[in-house]
């Protein structure tokens, strides 16, 4: 039976999932890498990295999957979103790349908006112009590294260097180049307009081809390192978000998923390119043919409760089952943590406050407080951003009545109790746990023929576990702490202002 390799190029780790054509898994892996934070709101990593993850990566789950090199049919790929790799002439990677949650160039998104400017950039691209997006960190390039300035010759995201570095092709796809600012979301073309307003050649964005169109195949020298078979194919591939909501099988309208891994998004797909008038969502595209999606987005959510445990829990820091165990502590805690509050803003915001000098905090600690408390309330706030974006896209998209959840936040009972009762919504599972991987996998299968679209392969290999409800009582004693939660950033925003930084 042939399996499927999907590889997700994430932000602490490559994941490596193997799966055959009944969708089940045959053997997963990770490699992790390292994350550098030169200066306080910047994120940088190093592409070569990511290449000696995923060819680790590989190796492992060939390895732990005992699955012959030549049984592996095609290989999809996803990986973190708007991470800029710059590349010189002969394709050599001319500095680290900046990540999607680096915040340094918030001088350049005021460059786009008084250049291009916000009606402009809605028609063009469907998105405002945010640090964390790709376009900003090239013209942050322009205008702080002129050396380096004067090598470029292609940008492209992680997951398309991975590919390259797989096949020898530079290449990309729409859900990927959609989140760039730099793409025509509504007609899935690259954005000449924009690219001439900002005075950008059309030369430095790479060939699109769709997501489950076979793109390359593995290169001979490839081949040796990861120990796949030289020629297997390797498809599009899509962002980590889209190929996260094809993971948990949506791929239609109709429905939501959150996902709770570093970050923590909220997206819903729909048939035409819709735009939130204020511009607090995302449009992307899906990698579903003629399908995007609206996301909102919270910069730290995984990210928020790792830093808890390393900072503030250090004594289970060391323990595999230090996550579990805060879980325990905060299970004890009533709803509200007894008036605390946490504001998870620790790298900026993006939904609904669009702030790059966003800052965290806990809100109403008392000698009443413990460590019990201060998880619980590290995970409300974790929720009541995800809820934010929640009510965002339903007020788009009103039919919304059940919120499929993946990433860590599906994986423990405690996690998802906590975003059905936030939420007031039903939240549901399906069986595979692998995220974006597992999706890539699929998109792989389809491109070689194992289905006939996504949605059959899908349907084929995914299976939907009983709705967890949520408890009335618990979702109305959030109704005060959810609107505290929200009425605290306008007030320290204030503050942290007029001391020449926000903290809210």
């Amino acid at each position: 039976m042939r399996v499927f390799l999907g590889i997700d190029v994430g932000t602490s780790a490559v994941k490596a999932t193997l799966v055959d054509e009944k969708g089940r898994i045959k053997g997963a892996a990770s490699q992790p890498h390292p994350l550098a934070t030169p200066h306080p709101g910047w994120a940088e990593q190093k592409p070569q990295d990511w290449w000696s993850s995923t060819v680790g990566a590989i190796k492992k789950v060939l390895r732990v999957a005992k699955v012959p090199a030549a049984r592996v049919a095609s290989v999809g790929l996803s990986g973190q979103m708007h991470s800029s790799v710059f590349l010189d002439g002969k394709n050599a990677v001319i500095r680290p790349a900046l990540l999607w949650c680096d915040g340094r160039t918030t001088k350049e998104c005021q460059e786009i908006q008084t250049r291009v400017g916000e009606e402009q950039l809605a028609r063009w691209v469907a998105n405002p112009a945010l640090e964390g997006f790709t376009l900003p960190k090239v013209l942050w390039l322009r205008n702080h590294e002129p050396a380096a300035w004067e090598r470029l010759a292609k940008v492209v995201l992680a997951k398309d260097y991975v590919r390259y570095r797989l096949t020898g092709v530079l290449a990309s796809e729409p859900s990927d180049a959609s989140a760039t600012l730099m793409y025509d979301t509504a007609n899935r073309r690259w954005s000449e307009p924009l690219m001439k307003a900002l005075d950008l050649d059309m030369s430095l964005l790479p060939e699109l081809g769709a997501s489950t169109d076979v793109l390359g195949t593995v290169s001979r020298e490839a081949a040796k390192l990861t120990g796949l078979v030289m020629g297997t194919p390797v498809v599009g591939g899509g962002a980590d978000n889209a190929c996260g909501a094809v993971g948990v099988g949506l791929v239609s309208p109709g429905e939501a998923v959150a996902s709770w891994g570093t970050s923590g998004t909220v997206l819903t797909p729909t048939s035409q390119p819709r735009v939130d008038p204020a511009m607090r969502a995302h449009t992307f595209c899906h990698v579903v043919p003629d399908t995007w999606y609206l996301m909102g987005v919270m910069l730290t959510a995984g990210g928020a409760f790792a830093w808890f445990t390393r900072e503030l829990a250090r004594d289970l820091a060391r323990r595999k089952d230090a996550e579990l165990e805060l879980n325990r502590e905060a299970a004890r805690i009533p709803a509200g943590a007894l008036g605390l509050t946490f504001l998870p803003y620790l790298q900026g915001e993006r939904t609904p406050h669009r702030d790059a000098a966003a800052r965290g905090a806990f809100v109403g600690l008392s000698l009443a407080h413990g460590r019990a408390h201060l998880a619980r309330a590290v995970a409300e706030g974790i929720c009541f951003g995800l809820r934010d974006s929640l009510e965002i896209l339903r007020g788009l998209s009103p039919a919304l009545d059940r919120v499929l959840v993946t990433g860590g936040g599906a994986k423990s009972p405690f996690i998802r109790h906590l975003q059905a009762d936030v939420y007031g919504l039903p939240v549901v599972r399906v069986n595979r746990e692998e995220g974006p991987a597992y999706g890539a996998a699929l998109l792989a299968a389809v491109g070689v023929g194992a289905f006939p679209d996504l949605a059959a392969a899908c349907a084929a290999t995914l299976k939907r576990l009983p709705p967890e409800p949520p408890d009335h009582a618990r979702h109305e004693a959030y109704a005060q702490p959810y609107a505290r939660f929200r009425a605290l950033y306008p007030a320290l925003r204030s503050v942290g202002a007029s001391a020449g930084t926000s903290v809210g």
